[in-house]
C-alpha cells in the first residue's frame, strides 16, 4: 500500500472536480481510485442542495457521504438519504433580506427547499447558472411556504464581491453570506459553512481535520481550508480563495486535482 499522508480528500464539484461540461475526467477518477486504495477516503463538499447533487454522483459511481448546501446537509450516496439537514430561519431571512435592500435596493431572488427533493425556486429577474432544474415563482408568499436551506440574491448593477460584502454588512448578524461561484451570492443559516457539514461527516467516518486535504475554487470554500490539514485552491480559483491555501494547483479543466494526488501517491 503507497503511503499516503491523509485518510480524507474532500472536494468541491463546480470549478474543481468537475470540467466545465460538468464530467469529471478518467486521470482524476483513477486518482481519487488510487488515494482510496491506499486508504483515503473521498467526500465531495458542495454549495449545491442534494437534489442538484444526486445526479452527478449517481454517474461517478460515488457510494459514500456527500455534504450538500454548504454544509446544511449531509447525504448518504448508498442509501440516497438525508443523514443531516439544517433549514434557513425564515423569520430571520425576511429581515435579512430587509436589511440588506434597505442598503443596496431591490434584489432577484431564488431559494432552495429543504429535503432530497426540494425544489429550487426561481424569482423574477433571478439569472440561473446552467441547466439546472428549477420552479418560477410570482408570488413572494410561495419563497416563504416551506422550509429553506438557502436564499440566493442576485443586483440588477452590483458584481458577485460588492452585494456579498453589502450583505454581510447589512445582515451578517442574522445570516451567514457565502459566495460560491459566479452570479451565486447565497444567505445560509447563520454560523453554517462548508467545514460544519464537512466535520460531522467526517465524525461520521472517524477521520479528523488533521487527516484531511481539500481542494477548492470559490470564497465558500476558505472556512473548509480552514478546518482542513492543507487547503488546495485550484488554477481557477478566486484571489481570496488562493490567498488563503496552502498551494495552488492547475485548473479544474487541467486535472488538478490528479496533479496533486498523483505527487503525494508517487
Amino acid at each position: 500500500m503507497t503511503d499516503f499522508p491523509y485518510r480524507l480528500v474532500a472536494t468541491d464539484l463546480d470549478g474543481t472536480l468537475l470540467r466545465s461540461d460538468e464530467s469529471v475526467s478518467r486521470r482524476t477518477r483513477d486518482a481519487l481510485a488510487a488515494a482510496a486504495a491506499a486508504g483515503a477516503a473521498h467526500i465531495v463538499v458542495t454549495g449545491r442542495g442534494a437534489p442538484w447533487t444526486r445526479h452527478i454522483l449517481d454517474d461517478l459511481g460515488y457510494d459514500g457521504l456527500a455534504v450538500c448546501g454548504q454544509g446544511a446537509q449531509v447525504y448518504d450516496a448508498n442509501e440516497h438519504r438525508l443523514l443531516t439537514s439544517v433549514t434557513l430561519d425564515r423569520q430571520l431571512a425576511g429581515v435579512a433580506l430587509a436589511k440588506i435592500e434597505a442598503e443596496v435596493g431591490p434584489l432577484h431572488l431564488a431559494a432552495s427547499r429543504d429535503g432530497l427533493d426540494g425544489d429550487v425556486l426561481v424569482g423574477p429577474g433571478y439569472a440561473v447558472t446552467g441547466a439546472l432544474p428549477s420552479v418560477p415563482f410570482t408570488d413572494a408568499a410561495d419563497l416563504w411556504a416551506a422550509p429553506l436551506n438557502k436564499i440566493y440574491i442576485q443586483h440588477p448593477t452590483l458584481g458577485d464581491d460588492e452585494l456579498a460584502e453589502a450583505a454581510r454588512q447589512a445582515a451578517g448578524g442574522f445570516v451567514t453570506v457565502a459566495m460560491a461561484g459566479a452570479g451565486i451570492v447565497e444567505l445560509l443559516p447563520l454560523g453554517l459553512s462548508k467545514a460544519t457539514g464537512l466535520s460531522l461527516a467526517a465524525r461520521r467516518l472517524g477521520v479528523k481535520a488533521a487527516e484531511t486535504i481539500a481542494f477548492g475554487d470559490m470564497p465558500n470554500d476558505i472556512p473548509m481550508f480552514a478546518w482542513a490539514s492543507h487547503g488546495v485552491a485550484m488554477a481557477n480559483a478566486h484571489e481570496e480563495l488562493k490567498a488563503v491555501a496552502d498551494e495552488v494547483t492547475a485548473s479544474n479543466e487541467e486535472d488538478g486535482i490528479a496533479v496533486v494526488l498523483e505527487r503525494l501517491l508517487a
